[in-house]
């Protein structure tokens, strides 16, 4: 457009003239405005400086949460999270928008297949599927992942607490015995000194051993098992694995056990427990929303 508007052309009657910057867009079919807006730039609008600010503050947030984060949780720790410059009243469309421009997502689901065999039930369903609790260690649910390695498979049991979605115990080794669901549910015991306390699991050969059972009972804790083959009889488990699977385990390889087994460990502690914001929870992390709502860990 440049090129031609100004230029010099030569008229029937053999004289010359200037084209205008009007005929020159009027050629072209573009508004005459979009000329001048290109060769006279307009400095950048507020609106555009703000939203260079909030980009560089939501790249941060997606950043830190390992590249986890959807529009709801960014959006979420913008209104609740600490940030070096204070972050104004922002929609969640705003937020959705800056993210599509700069090619930011969260990580997606994708459907968990739990593993082992499958038991006749040592125990009857005390939650059928109620997954809520008024306080800390009032019901743990308690399932088994897997992943595969380098080296072959790596298996992680979890126990849960309902309450505040925070893992308060869990056991990674390279089998499938019984051990590695009683040395989770120990360390669950040690962290949390629990009476009474439901665990809830599935029926899997590990949870309804003697052993296993046996230690629930001498703990006074009280068992619950759901239906054969039925996921949402312990969802909230299916839930946490489904999280662990697509934020950390699908994300990469892992050359040896030890690795996997190192990884899993630091996205439990380091950052799923302290930091993850659950839309549960009022997008609060596992840790913050108890501090927030209970002086200690009480038992039931």
């Amino acid at each position: 457009m440049a090129a031609l508007a100004g230029q010099q052309v030569e008229l029937p009657d053999g004289s010359t003239a200037r084209v205008s910057v009007r005929a020159a867009c009027r050629a072209l079919g573009v508004p005459v405005s979009t000329f001048y807006d290109w060769s006279t730039p307009r400095p950048p609008s507020g609106r555009d400086l703000d939203d260079a600010y909030l980009l560089d503050t939501i790249i941060d947030v997606h950043t830190r949460s390992r590249g986890t984060y959807g529009v709801r949780r960014v959006h979420a720790d913008l209104r609740l999270g600490e940030h070096t410059v204070p972050v104004p009243t922002v929609s969640r469309r705003r937020v959705a928008r800056l993210m599509a421009c700069h090619g930011l997502q969260g990580v997606h689901r994708r459907r968990w297949r739990a593993g082992g065999i499958r038991d006749e039930a040592s125990w009857p369903d005390h939650v059928r599927r109620e997954f809520r609790a008024d306080r800390p260690n009032r019901l743990w649910v308690t399932d088994i992942t897997q992943h595969r390695s380098g080296q072959g498979w790596v298996y992680c049991a979890v126990v849960l607490d309902v309450y505040s979605r925070r893992v308060v115990g869990w056991s990674i080794a390279d089998h499938l015995r019984t051990e590695l669901v009683v040395d989770a549910l120990e360390m669950a015991r040690m962290h949390r000194k629990p009476v009474g306390t439901v665990v809830h699991s599935d029926r899997g050969a590990q949870y309804t051993s003697w052993l296993f059972g046996n230690r629930l009972r001498e703990a006074g804790l009280l068992g619950s098992m759901g239906k054969v083959a039925t996921c949402y009889d312990n969802a909230l488990m299916e839930s946490f694995f489904g999280s662990m699977q697509i934020e950390l385990l699908d994300r990469r390889t892992w050359a040896t056990r030890d690795e996997l087994a190192a990884a899993i460990f630091e996205w439990i502690e380091a950052w799923y427990n302290p930091y993850r914001r659950h839309s549960a929870l009022g997008y609060h992390s596992p840790v913050d929303y108890e501090h927030l709502h209970t002086t200690a860990p009480a038992a039931a």
